[in-house]
C-alpha cells in the first residue's frame, strides 16, 4: 500500500487552487498517517519534519496498518540480497541521511508500536513525538530491532523524554488499544488507501512521500505562513 514517488498524487495541491485568495490567520493542521514498517513513511516523516520547522503548521498523528495480513505474531521474511541493485526508497533515503540497512528477517505486527505512538501523542511535545517516531523507524530499518518487544518501545520512549513506566503499564493493560483501533478504522473510513498520507486541515490529502519542494507548493497554495524564524533542528 505504500506509494513510490512515481505513483503519488497531490490532492491537496489540486483542490487548494480554489482557495488561493484566502488569507490564513491560524496554523495549518497536518495529520501524518503512517506505520512504522513502511519505508516511504520514514522518508515522508523526514520531509514533513523539515516542513514543520519552516512553516506555521501543527502536527498530529494517526495510525495505519501497512499490511493488515501480518499475523499477530509477526511474519518471517527473506532478507534482501546485499548485492541487489539499490531500490528507489534506499536511494531517496540516502539523500536524506536515512540508513535502510539490508538483512531484516522478520516483519513485526505493529499494533504495540502504534499504541506506543498513541501514548506519545497524548503525553509528549511535538519534538518528543517527532523524536520517538524517528527512533522507532531507525530501530526497525537500521538496527533491525523488534517493534513487538515492549522493552524496545519503552527504551526508545525514555530516550525521547517520555514516561517509560507509564507506557509499559499502558501497553500491558491495553490502555491505548481502543483509541488506536478506532483511529485505524477512521483512516479506512475516510478513504486512506496508501501511506504515508498527510491530511491537511481535515479537508485535503497529500498521498505519498512527496519531495520537499512539492510540499512547499501545497503550503503556498493553501496560504500557510512561513515561520519568521525556522525552528531549530536538534539533529542538525
Amino acid at each position: 500500500m505504500t506509494n513510490a514517488p512515481t505513483e503519488q498524487h497531490d490532492t491537496a495541491q489540486q483542490d487548494a487552487e480554489v482557495h488561493l485568495h484566502e488569507e490564513r490567520t491560524e496554523p495549518l493542521r497536518l495529520t501524518v498517517v503512517s506505520d512504522f514498517i513502511c519505508p516511504w513513511c520514514y522518508v515522508g516523516l523526514t520531509e514533513i519534519e523539515r516542513l514543520y520547522r519552516h512553516w506555521d503548521i501543527e502536527l498530529d498523528w494517526a495510525p495505519y496498518f501497512l499490511d493488515p495480513s501480518i499475523p499477530p505474531e509477526g511474519r518471517a521474511r527473506a532478507p534482501q540480497a546485499p548485492d541487489a541493485p539499490e531500490t528507489p526508497v534506499e536511494a531517496r533515503g540516502k539523500r536524506l541521511g536515512l540508513d535502510f540497512r539490508r538483512g531484516r528477517t522478520f516483519t513485526p505486527h505493529t499494533i504495540l508500536a502504534l499504541q506506543a505512538s498513541e501514548f506519545a501523542r497524548g503525553t509528549g511535545t511535538t519534538e518528543q513525538i517527532l523524536d520517538y517516531h524517528r527512533a522507532l523507524f531507525r530501530a526497525y530499518f537500521t538496527d533491525h530491532e523488534d517493534l513487538m518487544d515492549v522493552d524496545v518501545l519503552v527504551r526508545h520512549a525514555e530516550a525521547c523524554g517520555l514516561d517509560g513506566a507509564e507506557l509499559r503499564a499502558g501497553l500491558a493493560n491495553g490502555t491505548f488499544l481502543d483509541d488506536t483501533n478506532e483511529a485505524i478504522e477512521h483512516a479506512y473510513a475516510i478513504g486512506v488507501q496508501a501511506i504515508p498520507t498527510f491530511i491537511v486541515d481535515e479537508k485535503y490529502a497529500i498521498v505519498g512521500a512527496q519531495e520537499y519542494e512539492a510540499l512547499e507548493r501545497v503550503m503556498e497554495n493553501l496560504h500557510a505562513n512561513r515561520r519568521a524564524m525556522p525552528l531549530p533542528d536538534p539533529h542538525a
